[in-house]
């Protein structure tokens, strides 16, 4: 064979592997220290930005070699605003950043906001969440969270576990089968439910997190929006808060998890299914949470976002969501996914919730190949065992 034929493509996904491959090639550490920001290629998509800035961006890159793509009549002064997709190496956007702050036109407060989004998307290793049951090891392993329903009418198990004592026991077995968090719920959040008021809510939940936070040893999650009910529950001592409205839907929420400074998992949600950029909008509501949480005293190593799968989608923007879950790392935050039974499974496979753990367990899979932190699941045991083969593949290191 002629070594013209000895070739092979590779995808670069992160440093780290950028590093490895240098050092497999026989490469020095100093050279490939130097290498390394020409190795990593990024496509960043920008939003909205005035036309005199985006043509300063364009030349600016050019000059680079890097390459911006945005609406073709900026060049001619006939709209006013564009979108512009970026193309470069990070030594590229390196020399860009540097310069950027010297052309006015707010270019410098869009240099910060590039640097910060990179050095998100390359941060790197383990991350510890302290919680007083013992702490959330993040990045070694992907975690699994067992779902209690203390509900009526969850669509997942037909209110099986309503019954406080038949939920105690469901939580043991799921911590057996291998869960490392509990998340307890109160009100069914499938759609078309109907909302419980707290009195209600805190009705069902109490019973349960009184036996549970005596007799389990992981962390304790309460699903809530209501900030009546979330500081109910602190004050017990459960150890995260999972608000499927990241904090939009209560005002008093941000400041109650602030208070108990307490970990928080912060969803995605909308009213309806119409979006100008779906993941823009996605992203845009999840920095809107996040400042919330920071600014009312939640410690930012405490917070982990949740893209909201299923939660004011369509099946479509489901799947769009699933296939770009990598760009949830500009974030920089650790990721929950939970797709466990939803009806992005039952629509894609046209099967009722009891048939659908196949489904849950590509979607499982392929969330953490993407860089899932945290798998929020019904059947533990075996998304257990997914989990623990997709990151021998994918956490090799």
């Amino acid at each position: 064979m002629s070594w013209q034929d000895q070739i092979e493509i590779i995808n670069i996904t992160d440093t780290a592997t950028a590093a490895r491959l240098m050092g497999e090639v026989g490469a020095d550490s100093a050279g490939i220290e130097l290498m390394l920001p020409k190795a990593r290629h990024y496509c960043l998509k920008l939003k909205d930005v005035p036309a005199r800035a985006a043509n300063i961006l364009k030349q600016e890159l050019l000059a680079r070699g890097g390459e911006a793509a945005m609406a073709a009549g900026v060049a001619g002064w006939s709209v006013d605003r564009t979108d512009i997709l970026i193309f470069a190496s990070r030594r590229q956007l390196e020399l860009l950043l540097a310069k950027l702050p010297r052309q006015g036109f707010g270019l410098d407060k869009l240099a910060d906001g590039i640097r910060e989004a990179l050095d998100n998307w390359e941060e790197q290793g383990y991350r510890q969440i302290a919680c007083p049951r013992g702490p959330l090891s993040l990045g070694q392993r992907t975690l699994v969270m067992g779902i209690v329903n203390v509900t009526p009418d969850s669509f997942s198990d037909g209110g099986h576990f309503y019954d406080p004592g038949a939920a105690v026991e469901h939580a043991h077995r799921l911590i057996a089968e291998g869960a490392d968090i509990i998340d307890v719920g109160g009100e069914s959040t499938r759609p078309g439910h109907e909302p419980v008021d707290t009195a209600e809510e805190w009705r069902r939940l109490e019973p349960v997190l009184r036996r549970l936070i005596k007799e389990i040893k992981v962390p304790i999650s309460v699903d809530t929006y209501k900030a009546i009910t979330a500081r109910r529950a602190l004050e017990m001592g459960v150890d995260i808060i999972n608000d499927i409205w990241g904090f939009q839907a209560d005002p008093e929420m941000a400041r109650v998890c602030g208070q108990y400074q307490v970990a928080v998992i912060l969803m995605h949600n909308h009213d309806g299914t119409q979006y100008r950029d779906l993941m823009f909008d996605i992203l845009n509501f999840l920095r809107t949470s996040i400042k919330l949480a920071e600014d009312n005293g939640v410690p930012a190593e405490k917070i982990i976002i949740d893209p909201g799968i299923g939660f004011g989608k369509d099946l479509a923007q489901n799947l769009e969501v699933m296939a770009r879950l990598g760009e949830f790392k500009v974030l920089g935050k650790p990721l929950l996914l939970g797709t466990s039974r939803k009806s992005i499974i039952g629509k894609t496979l046209d099967l009722p919730v009891d048939q659908r753990l196949e489904g849950t367990a590509a979607t499982v899979a392929l969330g953490i190949a993407c860089g899932a932190d945290i798998v929020r699941v019904h059947d533990v045991q075996a998304m257990v065992r997914v989990a623990r083969m997709t990151d021998a593949i994918v956490r090799r290191s």
